[in-house]
């Protein structure tokens, strides 16, 4: 039975800071596990990638997630054609070729409004966007429905993708030529929105899961994608792109899992280097690499990947069906596939390819062994239970894991339409306090004395200098007993604690952080996530005077009203005219010896003319307050 999370400080009981007790579970006792906790704010290893905070077009979740990075993609962007905006949804639907990526009440007579209106209207000021690029080799000609077998490219029903243009370009695409150039549609983006270095589309991907075009659009690629046809090609794409815009980033070759990070789906000409080469991505990043030495310009900027976890429970997590006690335990551990060596996750991938796992250093092995530079993306992934307080956990795993090992991009893609606790996550880290507070710019060390039950994440706000930090209890029953030691030459003195929890979505503030000579004590309940604040600041919970800080229990006794006092004390050396913020439950009816506004859950007390001014050491006890919850 899990109970209360509370506070305990370390440091001696003379120590005063603010205490808020919440209940977040029900009350009774519960086992702990007990963790310790090493952060490192000094040992600032790298700036952490907003564009790890992605999302895939239309997948909005609740609107408040703070995305940092939108890409236009999947299936269907492989047959779009961007001059009369039809595509083709090959074996997900029939194959049909149709408007289905036409906006809702677009003109679709408009040349590319399916991208114009992502970028105008899902992509959030600030961000990044990024379009795909067709590059199968033809794309939709008409509407017309199910594509048959016997219509496949070359025919009536498609027309062929040229990467560069003769001609000069046009914003009204000729629709007669029998041709869709990639070039002049990049023209028609930066014509509208400048190039990417001035705002403009920030990236373009080399198409959608290459290695899977015989099989989702077999009605434009009948035949398997060789190894070096899809480096024939990517070249053609991306130095058409670099030459309308050279400022745009290239990301390739999105294989979308791991048979074709391997062998490219065990592609007929893979056996001409797999001599040479451990695995396809190996190829792959040599032969970019030579096309930029002969081109004189870099082709690819960021190495682009699908991840769908194969780690498995009593079924694959990513399953809909995936909701017993085995696979939600399965869920929240798998992301560790991603860094922990340690980890041996139950999956096909694990038996027969375990020399390749952890996936990120062995990823970065081959990057630094053949195209230095290049960054890491992972642009479709999912570890599945997005409704579900396992996905949620595992989601933010994963947002610290790529933060932590400097991963450059990601968009999170929604599986079974369960997006609840993803969307969580993602507040957890970008919008914790319905403001669009973010977790910290610049990634620090974080250790923890137990990887199995809990994972933590660190960093630094470059502008504030504020020290965030993410903890999560992947135990299915147990609370945590956290340990927390800041190595620091700063001092961190007061912070803040937001959670999600089992019990809700919604990412509460659970109240103050007692902290004593950068040691703190935390009480973290089962399946859940904490984000923690913490500030070099004396003022503990939003106090405007360094040095003043406030006390307030509030009683847990199941009423729906009570009172209770608050004691504001003077740590300084000076005397101050004080002025404290609190947190608080309920609404306030009634309170005495101070003047006092009321924001949400935030009280802020000032003193009156007698009580006003504090000597230093000095308290005042005489305020009080009651409330309703």
């Amino acid at each position: 039975m899990n109970g209360p999370c509370r506070l305990r400080l370390l440091a001696k009981p003379s120590a005063l800071s603010l205490l808020i007790s919440a209940t977040l579970m029900s009350a009774g006792a519960y086992a702990q596990i007990s963790v310790d906790y090493s952060i490192s704010p000094d040992e600032q290893n790298h700036t952490i990638s907003d564009l790890i905070y992605g999302t895939n077009h239309r997948m909005k979740m609740t609107g408040k997630e703070n995305f940092g990075f939108y890409r236009l993609g999947g299936n269907r962007t492989t047959g779009y054609n961007w001059e009369n905006n039809y595509s083709n949804a090959g074996e997900d639907w029939k194959h049909s070729s149709d408007t289905y990526m036409v906006p809702d009440g677009a003109d679709e007579t408009v040349p590319g409004i399916t991208l114009t209106d992502f970028i105008d209207n899902d992509v959030i000021t600030g961000a990044k966007a990024m379009i795909t690029l067709q590059m199968a080799g033809y794309v939709s000609a008409d509407k017309n429905g199910t594509v048959e077998e016997g219509e496949v490219a070359p025919s009536s029903r498609w027309i062929p993708v040229v990467a560069k243009k003769a001609g000069d370009f046009s914003l009204t695409p000729d629709l007669t030529d029998n041709a869709v150039y990639m070039d002049e549609m990049v023209n028609f983006l930066v014509k509208r929105y400048g190039k990417a270095e001035d705002g403009g589309v920030f990236a373009y991907s080399l198409d959608n899961e290459p290695a899977l075009w015989s099989h989702t659009h077999p009605r434009i690629h009948p035949e398997q994608v060789k190894a070096k046809e899809l480096v024939e090609r990517s070249v053609e794409m991306a130095s058409a792109v670099k030459d309308v815009d050279p400022s745009a980033k290239i990301f390739g070759p999105a294989l979308y899992g791991f048979s074709a990070y391997v062998s490219l789906q065990s592609a007929s000409d893979w056996s001409d280097y797999s001599d040479t080469y451990h695995w396809f991505i190996d190829y792959y990043l040599a032969q970019m690499k030579a096309a930029q030495a002969e081109s004189g310009k870099r082709l690819l900027d960021v190495l682009d990947l699908h991840w769908y976890s194969s780690a498995t429970g009593d079924t694959g997590i990513t399953s809909s069906d995936a909701t017993s006690d085995k696979d939600k335990v399965a869920r929240m551990q798998a992301p560790r596939t991603l860094w922990d060596s340690d980890y041996k996750e139950t999956s096909w991938i694990t038996q027969w390819n375990y020399s390749e796992l952890p996936l990120i250093p062995h990823i970065q092995k081959s990057v630094d062994t053949y195209y230095p530079d290049t960054k890491i993306a992972f642009t479709e992934y999912s570890h599945g239970g997005g409704d579900d307080i396992s996905g949620g956990i595992a989601e933010a795993d994963t947002l610290g894991i790529f933060g932590k090992y400097d991963i450059y991009a990601a968009n999170s893609w929604i599986l079974n339409n369960a997006d609840d606790y993803l969307a969580s996550a993602y507040r957890l880290y970008r919008n914790y306090d319905g403001d669009n507070s973010t977790f910290g710019d610049t990634s620090v060390t974080a250790t923890m004395s137990d990887k199995e039950n809990s994972s933590v994440y660190a960093s630094v706000d470059s502008e504030t200098g504020d020290l965030h930090v993410i903890v999560l209890n992947k135990n299915m029953s147990d609370a945590i007993s956290g340990s927390f030691t800041i190595d620091s030459t700063k001092t961190y003195k007061s912070g803040q604690a937001y959670a999600m929890t089992s019990a809700s979505t919604d990412i509460k503030k659970v109240g103050a952080v007692d902290i004593s000579n950068n040691q703190l004590q935390y009480d973290i309940p089962a399946l859940s996530a904490y984000h923690f604040i913490l500030s070099k600041s004396d003022s503990n919970g939003g106090g405007e005077d360094e040095g003043v800080t406030a006390t307030v229990d509030i009683p847990q006794n199941g009423n729906s009203s009570y009172c209770t006092n608050v004691v504001v004390t003077n740590n300084g050396t000076e005397a101050v005219d004080w002025k404290v913020s609190v947190e608080i439950e309920g609404t306030v009816s009634n309170l005495w010896n101070a003047t006092w506004t009321q924001e949400g859950t935030t009280l802020t007390l000032e003193g009156v003319e007698w009580n006003k001014t504090l000597q230093p050491g000095k308290s005042t006890n005489s305020i009080g307050f009651c409330a309703t919850r």
